[in-house]
């Protein structure tokens, strides 16, 4: 499971997980984290990981906020899939391929956000 989640700048949060295919070890972790932007941010749009800006708004019953939005997800943690994460949610694809995109990112693009023109 990867773990992620979107704060906005009042500090609400909305989280998100993918069910992965495969492992990442502690290695890998320690690349990703070498990767994201001051160690856990990260461009979902830029990286293929659904966003959550949407799902933040909806929580909140609000829009787009110039104030409040800005580009950046949020690594929260890899961890090991429970029955109960396999009968709810759909395999989202594999980890190795999460791994990859992360580590292809040779720099992050904000203008990629969905957020860029706020």
């Amino acid at each position: 499971m990867f773990e992620y989640l979107y704060r906005d700048a009042g500090n609400f949060k909305a989280r998100g997980e993918l069910l992965l295919e495969g492992r990442l070890e502690d290695a890998d972790l320690s690349l990703l984290h070498s990767r994201f932007e001051n160690g856990e941010h990260f461009i979902a749009e830029q990286i293929g990981v659904p966003t959550l800006y949407e799902a933040l708004w909806q929580q909140c019953e609000s829009g787009p906020s110039e104030e409040m939005d800005h580009v950046w997800h949020e690594f929260s943690e890899v961890r090991a899939a429970t029955a109960e994460d396999f009968t709810r949610l759909k395999l989202w694809g594999l980890a190795k391929d999460l791994r990859t995109n992360i580590v292809n990112v040779d720099a992050w693009k904000l203008q990629l956000s969905r957020n860029w023109e706020l």
